[in-house]
């Protein structure tokens, strides 16, 4: 009983002790207050500045005037206030606390033209500045985007990314976007980057459900990009190594907008938007036809020419509206936006609506723990008009096309029915006017993306970030054609309906811990996990013979497919950060990835990443010289790594996948054409990255230069077996490819007065692709380029791979005695090499042979931007461009053949210019119809004027006009060298088949802030 006595009595002194030392300890705190406001080159206040008393937890954000205030619990000692924001360049104020508890700093913040202090988030989720990077990473914000015009985001970036090739695939109203960051990294799978959204791994792929010619759209439309505050491309394996197996083609992180402390502030914004067709094609007004195809009979008739363009498009107008509100206290903060968008296409009866509803609230708990929520909803409906083309031979484009223009494509006043204008010896195509005034083609999509992320501070230093991100949508696509109709396939009626619906999830535990060692030494640490898993389910029905009325399938007779697939990811890194005084940086970093696609002996996959940067204007020696006002700001910065591959595969691709069927009656399996690989692993990509940053003229002139050189080996490519096999082919890890070129960024600021600021921007970046390892012949041909595009050893990805002329040792065309043009012929060799052939007579002999004719990869990719901003006015232009690409002009070759004969190319023999019978030998030499595609677009033109009242609740007011693609200066003959009508397709690059060409948009817009 003693003894328990002594002990509690023992307990109670001791915590005596502890108590009157805590109690010391916070009376030595001294309450503290600091106040002020913080301005731009204006003079006006700015919101959102972050203001820090550096090591410790006591800071603020400015309000919507600019205005901020901090009570703090200090000691008594000297202190740092930090001023930080996006774009600005940030300031530090020092003061002493003793006898003064109260503090006033207004600081006046500059923009930040070489971006070195800029605030980056990786995967890690740990903020880091710009200039502690040993890897280039671009920053794109709100404002850099807001005057774009564009649909979406990925399209609103052309232009704006140093070494990112963006191109429009199709003028549609929802049309896809491709995006490829130094060169593609794969062959069979897709070059898209990974996107991510508020930490929600999201799906952007282009399901095509049912075919309309290539067309599809990326469901990165189904974002509004006035909900995006800003947005990080990190384009570096070495950067992406983080991320594994998913990383290898770079990633896009998105931001999008949060509430601030203050009240609430409510903003409208309405733009009026119309859409046109910036050019036509030629097209044949000869008044005469031949009255056949015999080249010795020249007898013609005449007729009347139509121009079928007239009829098909038009001018189509949109609208495009989003109300927000945001504000919050310090504990709590919101942000609510509500979207719709109409959009018309440039062809009749074609439109996209979007309609979303944006919530992000943030709610601090208490002291330690803050969460988190995020959620978008999408509900977009489209109609489209198909293409046809690629798989299918219905379509309005096409069927323009494959028509004699002779023929009138109105439909009969009398019987309603629409007149077939395609020969009826050749295979038939659709009337384009019946395909877009019968035609019903329809897309809707149901989508819904969520964020919940928990963040706990426990102690100075420690950050841990738990993130549980859903993104869950189902795409509906339906077709109906009528009975009796102009098609070559389905003139008993069509009627089709196929359903995507896709969940992805993934959930990631981020714990980093930041600690200033000493005064020389500061280390970043950080360690993490992730499991992620998405499921994919498709069903598609066709229905044909369909009865009069009705389009649901039960209309006809029904053929249903059915697909379902999942996947699951795990994965953990590590990564370590030291900074030594405060001017060199090294990171070293390691993933371990494992994922369900690969059988078990290759589905741990291990990436390391090593970088390094090194702040020489820094160094004592530089700041105390001439130097430091020559060049303020110069850093040294290198890079390493390695990424994966899970795009080049399906979920069950590494299997032997026999197939159902029903034969007299009873059910079985029949072998697939494609044998398993259970051994296949993904690609691998190891990317070395050396650059420099440089500021002049005292940060009014920066450069960013970079050299990239992308390695990827263990390609995966479908080779083709043995015929004693019993298979056609099989993925093997047999491909290399290589991406080596450089990138350059060029901004300065020519005229920075109190009235006039101008901003200007030039980007450029030069890539050399070449594939390597492709076995049998080298040549490895894709489908969707009608068998003329390739991949072939020691040439770039997709290279046109067709016919060509046939010569004379002078490289005059070698005629035929009719005086013909003609295919060369002779022995093919491997790699596309061969040996030419000839007769005694000198003519062609031998097989047909083929090679390399074009390269749809540009070798330079360059943008120019220009702001200007004076006083309330702000103007905008941007050029960008692509240079030394070819494209495949399919569209030329059908139009300008005598089958059809609709485009201006065939006048001439018609004329008699050239010898009858030179368009059908020109069609099959594929080289003929190879063109330049090198273009340089005035990509963004606008002009827009502020209104601040000093009166009223509007605390602003800006009126915008604004146009998009206004010029194309380029000599190709097509609508336009930007299209593909492959869509999206990896491999399929510069294939122009009458895609829909990219319309002129003009808007106007109107900005309120209340």
């Amino acid at each position: 009983m003693k003894k328990r006595l002594w002990l509690w009595r023992s307990n109670w002194k001791f915590a005596s002790i502890a108590l009157s030392l805590q109690l010391v300890s916070i009376l030595a705190l001294a309450q503290v207050r600091i106040s002020g406001t913080v301005t731009g080159a204006d003079g006006k206040g700015i919101p959102s500045i972050a203001v820090q008393v550096r090591s410790t937890t006591s800071g603020a954000y400015t309000d919507g005037n600019g205005a901020y205030s901090i009570n703090a619990n200090l000691k008594d000692g000297s202190y740092t206030l930090a001023f930080t924001g996006v774009g600005l360049k940030p300031q530090e104020k020092t003061f002493q606390v003793g006898a003064t508890k109260t503090f006033s700093f207004d600081v006046q913040l500059q923009e930040d033209v070489l971006g070195l202090n800029e605030v980056i988030v990786t995967g890690t989720s740990v903020a880091t500045s710009k200039k502690k990077l040993g890897n280039a990473v671009s920053t794109i914000s709100a404002k850099d985007i807001q005057y774009s015009a564009a649909t979406g985001i990925d399209g609103a970036l052309q232009g704006k990314v140093a070494g990112a090739q963006i191109t429009q695939n199709s003028g549609n109203p929802a049309g896809g976007i491709s995006v490829r960051l130094r060169g593609p990294s794969t062959i069979v799978g897709s070059s898209d980057p990974l996107y991510i959204v508020d930490g929600v791994i999201v799906n952007n792929d282009s399901k095509q459900l049912i075919d309309l010619g290539g067309y599809a759209q990326n469901r990165l439309v189904d974002i509004n990009p006035a909900d995006i505050e800003r947005i990080e491309v990190i384009k570096g394996a070495a950067a992406a190594a983080i991320y594994g197996s998913r990383a290898n083609n770079g990633v896009v992180q998105i931001f999008t907008k949060r509430g601030k402390s203050g009240k609430p502030q409510v903003s409208f914004s309405t733009q009026f938007k119309t859409n046109s067709i910036r050019k036509k094609l030629e097209y044949n007004e000869y008044p005469f036809r031949f009255n056949n195809t015999d080249v010795n009979d020249k007898g013609q008739t005449a007729v009347t020419r139509y121009d079928y363009q007239d009829k098909i498009f038009s001018t189509g107008i949109g609208t495009d509206n989003t109300l927000s509100v945001s504000g919050g206290t310090e504990d709590t903060k919101y942000y609510v936006a509500a979207s719709s968008l109409y959009n018309e296409g440039i062809i009749k009866n074609t439109n996209f609506n979007r309609n979303g509803l944006r919530v992000n609230v943030s709610q601090k708990l208490n002291k330690i723990l803050t969460l988190s929520a995020g959620a978008n909803y999408t509900l977009s409906n489209s109609r489209e008009i198909p293409n046809g083309g690629i798989n299918e031979a219905y379509g309005a484009l096409t069927g323009f096309i494959f028509s004699n223009n002779f023929i009138n494509p109105d439909k009969d006043p009398i019987t309603g029915l629409y007149p077939s204008t395609a020969p009826v010896a050749i295979l038939r195509r659709t009337n384009p006017l019946e395909a877009i005034n019968r035609f019903d083609f329809r897309q809707k999509v149901n989508r819904f993306i969520g964020n919940v992320q928990l963040n706990a501070k426990p102690v100075e230093g420690l950050n841990v970030d738990l993130i549980f991100g859903l993104d869950n949508y189902t795409q509906t696509a339906t077709g109906y054609i009528p009975p009796k109709n102009t098609t070559p396939s389905y003139d008993g009626g069509l009627s089709r309906r196929a359903d995507a619906t896709v969940l992805q999830t993934n959930t990631d535990l981020n714990v980093s811990y930041r600690k200033k060692v000493n005064h020389w030494l500061e280390s970043t640490t950080g360690l993490g996990g992730t499991m992620q898993y998405d499921r994919t389910y498709l069903f598609g029905g066709t229905a044909q013979s369909l009865g009069a009325f009705g389009q649901t399938l039960n209309n006809g007779t029904i053929v249903a497919t059915e697909s379902r697939a999942e996947r699951t990811i795990l994965g953990g890194f590590l990564q370590q950060t030291f900074g030594l005084f405060d001017k060199i940086y090294i990171t070293g970093a390691a993933r371990t990835d494992a994922s369900s696609v690969y059988g078990k002996d290759n589905r741990w996959q291990f990436f390391p990443k090593l970088s390094g940067s090194y702040l020489v204007s820094e160094e004592d020696f530089w700041q105390e010289s001439k130097l430091a006002d020559i060049i303020p700001s110069f850093k040294l910065r290198a890079a390493w790594g390695q990424s994966g591959n899970l795009t080049a595969i399906g979920v069950f691709d590494r299997f032997t996948n026999y197939n159902p069927i029903i034969y007299g009656g009873s059910a079985g399996s029949v072998s697939p054409a494609q044998l398993g690989n259970p051994l296949i692993k993904p690609e691998r990509q190891t990317e070395l990255e050396l650059g420099t940053d440089i500021s002049l003229l005292k940060d009014r002139l920066s450069i960013e230069f970079t050299y990239f050189n992308k390695d990827v080996k263990d390609l995966i490519l479908n080779r083709t077996l043995a015929p004693s096999t019993g298979f056609n082919n099989r993925f093997l890890n047999i491909g290399t490819m290589t991406n080596k070129g450089f990138e350059l960024m060029v901004k300065g600021v020519p005229i920075q007065t109190k009235d006039v600021n101008w901003i200007s921007t030039f980007s450029y970046t030069n890539n050399k692709n070449v594939i390597n390892g492709v076995e049998g012949n080298g040549v490895l041909p894709f489908a969707g380029g009608f068998g003329q595009v390739a991949a072939v050893n020691g040439y770039s990805l997709g290279a046109f791979y067709a016919t060509f002329f046939a010569r004379n040792a002078d490289g005059s065309l070698l005629l035929t005695p009719g005086g013909l043009p003609q295919r060369e012929r002779g022995v093919q060799k491997a790699n596309g090499t061969y040996t030419v052939g000839r007769d005694a007579n000198g003519q062609p002999s031998g097989a047909i042979l083929s090679k390399v004719i074009g390269n749809p990869n540009p070798k330079h990719v360059l943008s120019w931007v220009n702001e200007v901003n004076y006083k309330k006015f702000t103007f905008r232009m941007q050029w960008d461009g692509m240079l030394g690409f070819d494209v495949f002009n399919f569209t030329k070759r059908v139009g300008d053949n005598a089958n059809y004969g609709g485009l201006k190319g065939y006048e001439a023999e018609l004329k008699g210019e050239v010898a009858k019978g030179t368009s059908v030998a020109l069609f099959s030499i594929f080289e003929n119809w190879i063109e330049k595609g090198d273009f340089v677009k005035l990509r963004e033109l606008s002009a827009a004027y502020l209104i601040t009242p000093k009166a009223g609740k509007f605390r602003d007011l800006r009126v915008t006009l604004s146009g998009r693609n206004l010029l194309s200066i380029d000599n190709y003959s097509g609508y336009d060298p930007e299209v593909n009508a492959a869509g999206q397709d990896n491999a399929v690059r510069g294939f122009d088949f009458v895609e829909v060409p990219l319309p002129r948009t003009f808007q106007v817009g109107l900005n309120v802030n209340f």
